[in-house]
């Protein structure tokens, strides 16, 4: 043990935990544990524009890492701020801890009206994280860091949080920082996996279904050894983009929706999943079913079943699990022809899906996919693009470097990528549309100050284009609230010291994302979707009706 001042046991506690840097907004509740990330050093905090913007790039981070991602807010509205970043990364399983301040232990709970008194904060926190924790002595800070980081690190990840008083932080005690060793992982029964491994070794044609846990649970190489050791296709959910690269011959990629595969669902005897909830998106919100049998396999018991009844549940880490069925099934091969007719179909679904796109957005896409490294982030943010290309069809190449808003909140992509960029080390570009670009366009002025590499490809139809298209089929046509006076974006970028350029055709876009790509710090394209040929299903609204003379 050794004494300190509460801020200093953060910071400590931090450091057991590996952890590089934090994001975060310093405030009169936090600023002991920012002086010691400062002055003690290894540690570096990034300061963001708010706090959303905190919480979702540590979320980024988080998600292009596989590490610990940190916020640093303050109490009250700070914390208030952070909530939806922690929303997001509840419905991503993502590792994301929050340490924010709180008042004076005199006057919590006291409803005096203190500086940003925050009385039900701890169980506002409790409705987005798997574990939320109130310091009451400075002797507890650490252990209590330590133990929520254990908690939400563990099987399933998910966010925490921990709130600090602030004289706790400026009080000095004797403190004992944990030692750890890492986290314990979930071991499969031997049981479920000695009955998965009998159905797959009957099984004929067995179809993967790859969700987040295998990226979560580090699994990707297991996942990949099992597939061609079984010559098994592998779909893969929004989350789980990347566990096998999409351009190997038995990845189906994020595909399971289009109706080009349900013919795989229907002659697929054995659905092996893993690490997925079967979301509603994936699934056509659960009208997909097949006549097989399922194998689920997950670390987290509660998503067993929730959404399809498994033959043979397997609750276990992932990468342990497909381990074990790798050696267990050594030599078993499936009928080689319903790999061939995957690959068929899943060609046939790409090539529908880029004629509903349009050639000016199949070329675009097929720019960021050849000029963009092969390990570079591709962050996608709740808009069209992102729906009817970015999310199906633009390859992911390598485990960790797809990231998508899983809420499907607009706003998210621009500090996610933030994040992630800075984790990774790799530069990130960004599909981002006009309206959800401006929920966190502050985040520009953090990315110019860090020379973050993220080009920022802002799609802009001067409005909220889903909203229009879903306005205009069950309205008769009419439209409110989704046209935007959106500002110049270039101009604005300039302002904030970011290097930016109007693009307004997919050879224009091409050269300039080589130039974003080849700068030394953040790049804007503002892409002007009405030059554009427009792109079909939610991308292009239908024209208003035209009443008939009965009406």
């Amino acid at each position: 043990m050794r004494e300190m001042t509460g801020g200093e046991a953060v910071y400590e506690a931090l450091r057991a935990l590996g952890v590089e840097h934090v994001f975060g907004i310093v405030s009169v509740h936090n600023i002991p544990i920012y002086d010691a990330i400062h002055r003690l050093g290894g540690i570096t905090p990034v300061a963001v524009r708010h706090e959303q913007g905190a919480v979702h790039a540590a979320d980024g981070y988080a998600r292009a890492t596989g590490k610990l991602g940190v916020a640093i807010a303050s109490t009250g509205p700070g914390t208030t701020n952070a909530m939806t970043g922690l929303y997001e990364a509840q419905f991503a399983s993502s590792r994301v801890l929050l340490i924010t301040g709180q008042v004076e232990s005199l006057y919590y709970g006291k409803g005096k009206g203190f500086l940003h008194e925050a009385e039900a904060q701890l169980p506002m926190l409790r409705t987005v994280t798997r574990r939320a924790e109130s310091v009451r002595r400075t002797e507890e800070i650490a252990e209590t860091i330590i133990a929520v980081a254990r908690d939400i690190q563990t099987g399933r990840p998910a966010p925490g949080a921990v709130e600090i008083p602030i004289d706790l932080q400026y009080a000095r005690a004797e403190v004992d920082i944990p030692h750890i060793e890492g986290w314990p992982r979930v071991r499969p029964g031997r049981d479920a996996l000695a009955r998965a491994a009998d159905i797959l070794r009957s099984a004929r044609r067995v179809l993967i279904w790859a969700g987040g846990g295998v990226l979560a649970s580090g699994a990707e190489g297991e996942l990949q050894t099992l597939a061609e050791s079984l010559g098994a296709p592998v779909v893969t959910s929004a989350n789980g983009r990347g566990a096998i690269p999409e351009d190997h011959p038995l990845a189906l990629g994020p595909l399971s929706a289009h109706p080009a595969l349900q013919e795989l669902f229907d002659t697929a005897d054995v659905i092996l999943a893993v690490g997925t909830r079967f979301q509603a998106g994936a699934t056509r919100n659960w009208s997909l079913r097949w006549p097989g049998r399922l194998i689920h396999i997950d670390a987290d018991p509660g998503v067993i079943g929730r959404n399809y009844t498994a033959d043979v549940a397997v609750v276990g880490d992932a990468r342990l699990a497909l381990a074990a069925l790798v050696r267990d099934l050594a030599g078993v091969r499936v009928e080689p022809a319903f790999a061939a007719r995957a690959a068929e179909l899943k060609e046939a679904a790409r090539a529908q899906i880029r004629r509903e796109i349009g050639p000016d957005y199949a070329a675009i896409m097929d720019a960021i996919r050849e000029v963009t490294p092969r390990d570079a982030l591709i962050v996608r943010d709740a808009t069209v693009p992102a729906y009817l290309w970015g999310n199906r069809l633009l390859p992911i190449l390598a485990p960790r470097t797809s990231i998508y808003p899983t809420s499907a909140a607009i706003g998210p992509a621009m500090p996610l990528a933030i994040g992630a960029a800075i984790g990774a080390g790799r530069p990130a570009v960004v599909i981002q549309g006009d309206g959800g670009f401006m929920l966190n366009i502050g985040e520009l002025a953090t990315a110019a100050q860090y020379r973050v590499p993220v080009v920022v490809c802002v799609f802009n139809d001067h409005g909220y284009g889903v909203l229009r298209t879903i306005e205009a089929r069950t309205f008769e046509g009419r439209q409110f609230g989704v046209d935007l006076a959106t500002p110049d974006f270039v101009q604005v970028a300039r302002g904030m010291g970011v290097s930016a350029e109007a693009v307004d055709s997919p050879a224009a876009f091409r050269a300039a994302l080589e130039r974003g790509l080849a700068s030394d710090g953040p790049y804007l394209l503002d892409i002007d979707m009405s030059k554009l040929t427009p792109m079909g299903g939610l991308g292009s609204p239908p024209p208003k009706r035209t009443p008939d003379i009965a009406d």
